[in-house]
């Protein structure tokens, strides 16, 4: 018969052994994200103090939104969804005082609102052109709802 000591070292180390494993998956996860198909991004979200909130994280493209995954988080999923139907592009500008510390001067910054949602994100010239075509060659939301009725 076990005793109550040994009982408590299993039900320990099945947990560690659970959390690891988790940890593992979530590491694992996040690595196949970013290394498949993945844009590198910086982005905040807005209302953000003058220079502060940016995140390093990378998007990745969908037929019908973009997900956004912070570097630095262990989160399974994406810490951000935005819905290509209700994104629409603010204005563009160029980074400015402590931002120029961690993007470089030619990274165009825009305002992006959707779903009550603002955040600026700063890319490369290359892949900011991507995105804002990304955006503006979406269907119209009409003719995404009679596709998605075709298919159920």
């Amino acid at each position: 018969m076990p005793t109550t000591m040994a009982i408590v070292i299993t039900v320990v180390c099945v947990l560690v052994g659970a959390i690891a494993l988790w940890l593992a998956a979530a590491f694992g996860y996040r690595y196949y994200v970013v290394r498949r198909g993945s844009t590198s991004v910086i982005l905040r979200r807005l209302p953000a103090a003058a220079g502060a909130g940016w995140r390093h994280g990378v998007i990745v493209y969908g037929d019908s939104g973009v997900r956004y995954y912070r570097l630095s988080s262990l989160r399974m999923f994406a810490d951000l969804n935005l819905r290509r139907s209700r994104l629409e592009l603010g204005g563009r500008r160029t980074p400015v005082g402590t931002e120029l510390e961690i993007m470089s001067r030619s990274m165009p910054i825009v305002a992006v609102e959707g779903d009550g949602l603002r955040v600026e994100i700063a890319l490369e010239r290359e892949s900011m052109t991507a995105f804002q075509s990304w955006v503006e060659s979406r269907p119209p939301e009409r003719s995404l709802r009679r596709t998605s009725r075709r298919h159920r």
